[in-house]
């Protein structure tokens, strides 16, 4: 699998490690920042992995910033991306399971190394089930519903 990996620097070390994971487990991993601890805007780097991923270029995507959420929003802001912004396996296995999330975001601050990659397992070993999801994930981004 081809999964893209971008952190600001709130999560630059989290992205490496979970980088490394990846690689170990067989995946294909392209970077696109940052490069350091620097402090950068973490737009950018949100941006950047969700359009890899809504361009096709990438299976999935990972993003990380001190929370997840911030960098989450950016993604989510890429038409064709579902990013799950979360802290916990459980919902990172259900995100991909019930909501056909194509993108997972991390908070460097608040997630554990350790488990940040089990979340990761989690994220990148599920799969869609479809059924009756797939409405509900296909009226996602239709906002004339109401």
């Amino acid at each position: 699998m081809r999964i893209v990996v971008g952190s600001d620097h709130g999560a630059h070390e989290l992205k490496n490690v979970v980088k490394a994971h990846l690689q170990q487990g067989g995946h294909e991993v392209v970077d696109v920042g940052s490069d350091s601890a620097e402090r950068v805007d973490y737009p950018i780097y949100g941006h950047r992995a969700a359009r890899q991923v809504a361009d096709g270029h990438c299976d999935l995507g990972i993003v990380m910033c001190g929370t997840g959420i911030g960098i989450g929003l950016a993604a989510n802001a890429v038409p064709g991306v579902r990013c799950a912004i979360v802290s916990e396996a459980y919902s990172a296995r259900l995100a991909r399971q019930h909501n056909d999330a194509n993108m997972l975001a991390l908070g460097g601050r608040v997630v554990a190394p350790e488990y940040a990659t089990m979340i990761v397992d989690e994220f990148v070993t599920a799969s869609f089930e479809g059924g009756r999801h797939a409405q509900r994930v296909d009226m996602i981004p239709d906002p004339d519903l109401i």
